[in-house]
């Protein structure tokens, strides 16, 4: 099963994530969010609370109860693998 290990803060709605198979995955929440809405997601458009992220057992967290799973993120992501 594969989790995310480290998120960080690239640019105002990119994310850097490291994964436990040992690849880097760039989110790019702009593309994500262009498709789709909601309330959960519709609070990531506001850079302020997107900052907010927070990893949970190994899924990418928001304080309002959104959760990305590790396999759909790594879906998402542009990866590569790390050295």
């Amino acid at each position: 099963m594969i989790k995310v290990l480290n998120a960080r803060l690239t640019s105002p709605f990119t994310l850097g994530i490291d994964f436990s198979d040992h690849t880097h995955g760039v989110f790019d929440a702009n593309a994500y969010l262009a498709s789709r809405s909601g309330p959960l997601l519709d609070k990531l458009r506001e850079p302020a609370y997107f900052r907010r992220f927070f990893i949970d057992a190994g899924a990418l967290c928001w304080p309002n109860g959104l959760e990305i799973s590790p396999a759909r993120l790594h879906e998402l992501c542009v990866v590569s693998a790390t050295a």
